[in-house]
């Protein structure tokens, strides 16, 4: 598990609603892996699956897509997903790690954020084709710094 915090001056509310919207993880990525999302409605109960369009040099088809399941949602104080595969929500396989933002309001106008990866439930067929975490911790401090711009500018 790796964890990167930061404060953002910006309400709880309006960083969440950067969170919950797909058409933004494009731009909270710092990795460059997530394109534009395939399903573009906000974020709005546990158990919503969202799919992203994702690009990354080594995956064999180079353009692929994730399926993301809705694991915590607790406006404005929390929300995680978790990516998986599969050709549809009825079979969707989940890889076993889990995004988690987690926000506690400051003042009127700042949000701490804690960003959270957690990779401990992958399981190991799937860790001899994948180095977790396959970054390093640097992109979850890039990850909250575009957060902050985004929330910042609503």
């Amino acid at each position: 598990t790796m964890q990167s915090s930061t404060t953002v001056h910006a309400p709880a509310d309006a960083v969440f609603a950067v969170l919950a919207d797909p058409t933004t993880h494009e731009a909270i990525d710092g990795t460059g892996w997530v394109r534009q999302p395939l399903d573009p409605a906000p974020l709005n109960r546990r158990g919503q699956i969202f799919r992203m369009a994702m690009y990354h040099d080594n995956h064999p088809d180079h353009d692929y897509e994730m399926a993301n399941l809705v694991e915590v949602f607790a406006p404005p104080h929390a929300i995680s997903w978790q990516p998986g595969m599969g050709p549809d929500d009825a079979n969707l396989e989940l890889g076993g790690w889990i995004w988690r933002y987690d926000l506690r309001p400051v003042g009127d106008d700042q949000t701490e954020v804690t960003l959270t990866y957690d990779w401990s439930a992958v399981r190991p067929e799937l860790r001899e084709h994948i180095e977790f975490p396959p970054f390093d911790r640097q992109h979850l401090a890039n990850s909250l710094k575009h957060l902050a711009a985004l929330a910042t500018a609503r």
